[in-house]
């Protein structure tokens, strides 16, 4: 056997996640496709098709799943708070599960990373404090399944008590998630939504307990997991962040903020997660082209405090992964992009087979084209 097939391997031994065996390290990440039916933004058959196809991962999460009106920032994102929504993921569980497969839901809020035109009774998006999210895009529909981006509304600061208000949201969202026959939910902590609005110091500028000192910024942080662990047990649960050490100036449908301090911001954060004793860390490197890696000094930070699992992120090759997995700085891989072209991505790793490419005009919105058609491997 060839030297990099040995290399391959490694992706291909299996490891416990939680109370699961997983059957390989490469993971299929969050994804937002805008595929759900509306009104309503109700998952359904070819978004069960779709996750179903792609089973073969170690383990799937799914794309960010909006836990409350209020939690939308694009058009077409599936929920996870009404009844429709919770029998429309029943489908696609049931599909993963049939073929094998491990899923958990990423439960989302976008908070001021939001448009009017979204929001019950087009009222302002809710945030931290009121400051206009700047430099990304949100994505509204303009007509039946017609949309463009947008630039976000301006926000309303959250009060104290709705706050805590929103803190039994997820834990009733993770409720939700485990009625739907989820194994096990991420919160999604990145990118500059609605726990990445608390935890930034740019975004957070409140004078409660949940502003002004990082303990305070990360508080909306630790008491989220606490209450989404009681629901769901530690060992089920993840959180994804995106330490970003460096910026773009291109125009982002997402992206996140830049600290002060982002290797101290975001190793504070980590060791919250590990006094909670949660399952694993997810963590998203900067994806834009040329995008530098992240420092060496937070790899090995990140693995000296946090003792479960890691998975990474972000336009990773098979030789990174590879190369981190030696290096015992990760865990699990996610390949983002390659997975929505290839529903049969771990085989075409592992067999070495080319990859389909992703078409981006078919990425957000529309119909299965793009979607559930993109062809497994066939090896004449």
């Amino acid at each position: 056997m060839s030297q990099p097939s040995k290399n391959i391997d490694s992706l291909f031994s299996s490891i416990n996640l939680g109370p699961h065996t997983l059957k390989n390290r490469i993971v299929m990440p969050p994804l937002t496709r805008s595929r759900s039916t509306v009104p309503g933004n109700i998952p359904n058959e070819v978004m069960a098709t779709y996750y179903a196809q792609r089973a073969s991962a170690g383990f799937m999460v799914t794309e960010g799943t909006q836990i409350e009106p209020r939690g939308q920032g694009y058009a077409w994102t599936p929920g996870i708070h009404s009844n429709q929504q919770i029998a429309g993921w029943k489908k696609v569980t049931d599909a993963v599960h049939a073929e094998g497969g491990i899923i958990f839901a990423q439960l989302w809020h976008v908070g001021r990373v939001s448009h009017t035109s979204l929001q019950p009774n087009e009222a302002k998006p809710i945030a931290p404090s009121a400051l206009i999210a700047d430099s990304v895009k949100v994505f509204i529909e303009t007509g039946p399944a017609q949309g463009a981006l947008a630039n976000p509304s301006e926000p309303q600061a959250l009060t104290t008590d709705e706050v805590k208000e929103l803190v039994g949201m997820y834990a009733q969202a993770a409720r939700n998630a485990l009625e739907a026959g989820f194994d096990g939910v991420e919160l999604h902590c990145a990118n500059g939504y609605l726990v990445n609005q608390f935890i930034s110091e740019h975004t957070n500028k409140r004078d409660d307990e949940y502003g002004g000192s990082l303990t305070n910024r990360l508080r909306f942080l630790k008491e989220i997991v606490a209450a989404v662990s009681d629901v769901v047990g530690p060992e089920r649960l993840g959180v994804r962040f995106a330490p970003l050490f460096s910026s773009t100036d291109e125009t982002r449908v997402y992206l996140g903020l830049v600290e002060s301090n982002p290797h101290h911001t975001y190793i504070e954060a980590i060791k919250v997660l590990e006094q909670a004793g949660i399952a694993y860390l997810s963590i998203a490197e900067a994806d834009w082209d040329n995008a530098p890696d992240l420092p060496e000094q937070f790899y090995q930070a990140a693995r000296a405090e946090f003792s479960g699992r890691i998975i990474y992120a972000g336009k990773y090759t098979v030789e990174k992964a590879v190369a981190m997995l030696a290096k015992g700085y990760g865990d699990l891989f996610a390949f983002g992009r390659p997975f929505i072209a290839n529903p049969d991505l771990p085989a075409r790793i592992k067999n070495q087979w080319p990859l389909n490419e992703a078409d981006a005009a078919t990425m957000y919105g529309g119909t299965e084209q793009g979607y559930s058609d993109y062809p497994c491997y066939k090896n004449d």
